[in-house]
């Protein structure tokens, strides 16, 4: 069994939803340190001046080093919901197939989310659906499994009956491939070329929320998302 590991993200890019579809389990890192700047909470999306950023606001104040990403809560006093509805629909509501998945996010913004971890599975799931990914999906805070960094890794890899670990490139730094080894597990890297399509606007940007390619590709996403990855 092929497993990969990654922290939830809001509106991930398409390499984040590659490692999934190449995966036969994907374990969803929810217990780990909820990290400041990261793409957690925040995405990029396309617009007429080159791209801008989606940012879900926190209650986090005086609280960063003690939050896991499971626990952390929406700060529902900010309207943050209505600005990034519009904010999408104002950029993409000429892209070919926005209007198919419209009223999908109109209903996701529309919900009183109050924490992030839901916002991220409910977001998750649906583009997962749309790309016509059905890899189950685990999460870590259920495992009951110890650990830091490559040996956490391993932990859950273990518990979840992997043979083979798909990991992001970044796991090159950190992990310890000779334990894997030990453990009858092999290490494999997933390395992502962000693939060219047409989007709203002339030019390309890399690296931005995979709804950019779902809005302008719909069903072709799925073979789009397949040619970024590298052997």
């Amino acid at each position: 069994m092929i497993v990969s590991i990654n922290q939830p993200a809001y509106l991930p890019w398409p390499g984040y939803f590659s490692r999934i579809q190449a995966s036969d389990l994907h374990i969803v890192l929810d217990h780990v340190q909820f990290e400041k700047n990261s793409y957690t909470n925040r995405n990029r999306i396309r617009t007429a001046q080159g791209w801008t950023w989606l940012s879900v606001p926190l209650k986090t104040k005086g609280r960063f080093g003690d939050l896991a990403i499971h626990q952390v809560e929406i700060d529902a006093g900010r309207d943050w919901p209505a600005k990034h509805w519009g904010t999408l629909r104002q950029n993409y509501r000429k892209s070919t197939h926005f209007a198919a998945h419209a009223h999908f996010f109109e209903a996701l913004y529309a919900r009183p989310w109050q924490k992030l971890a839901g916002l991220l599975e409910a977001a998750t799931g649906y583009l997962l659906g749309a790309f016509g990914i059905r890899t189950p999906l685990a999460r870590s805070s259920g495992m009951a499994v110890e650990g830091r960094k490559s040996e956490l890794v391993l932990n859950l890899c273990r518990s979840a009956g992997a043979k083979v670990y798909l990991s992001g490139p970044l796991g090159r730094d950190y992990l310890d491939e000779a334990a894997f080894r030990q453990a009858g597990i092999e290490v494999r890297y997933h390395d992502y070329a962000p693939p060219t399509y047409a989007q709203a606007y002339p030019g390309f940007e890399p690296g931005l929320s995979a709804v950019d390619l779902l809005f302008n590709q719909g069903p072709d996403s799925a073979r789009i998302l397949a040619t970024g990855a590298q052997p």
